[in-house]
């Protein structure tokens, strides 16, 4: 069975021209090699699939001949992946999330003073510290004298 059929067929990708494209774009691996969309797919192959950040490994239990269900697919496919992989992964979305803005609802504008203040006590961020009048002088007093 063709590589990107079998990837389809097991519900790796959304469409076949889509698994295609992974093969292109050395997404997916057969026994740590490069390969094309045409190629054969046997019983015992390490397909290694990036899909994002996370990197799956896949070991090839059966050959298909039409695209199965969800429930059936962990009859043809064992997934190698180690725990800790699934683990990192999760880290690092948490952590792009934690870093997102806070979304705001479209045509509101500019956030009023009681927003930012809102935003800063659920984010926790301290405001900048405000000027006090002698640094406000010391930006507009020159050091050294015109002549």
């Amino acid at each position: 069975m063709r590589l990107d059929l079998w990837a389809w067929s097991v519900r790796l990708y959304k469409t076949r021209t889509l698994a295609a494209a992974a093969c292109k774009k050395s997404q997916l691996l057969v026994n740590g090699q490069r390969c094309r969309a045409s190629r054969q797919v046997r019983v015992g192959d390490e397909v290694r699939v990036r899909q994002g950040m996370l990197e799956r490994i896949l070991e090839v239990k059966g050959i298909l001949r039409r695209r199965v269900s969800a429930k059936e697919v962990p009859t043809f496919v064992l997934d190698l992946t180690p725990v800790e992989e699934y683990a990192r992964v999760a880290e690092l979305e948490r952590e792009a999330r934690e870093g997102a803005p806070i979304p705001r609802e479209t045509g509101t504008g500019r956030p009023t003073k009681r927003d930012r203040r809102d935003l800063e006590e659920i984010t926790g961020t301290a405001p900048d510290p405000e000027p006090t009048f002698e640094d406000f002088v010391r930006a507009f007093v020159r050091r050294k004298p015109l002549r």
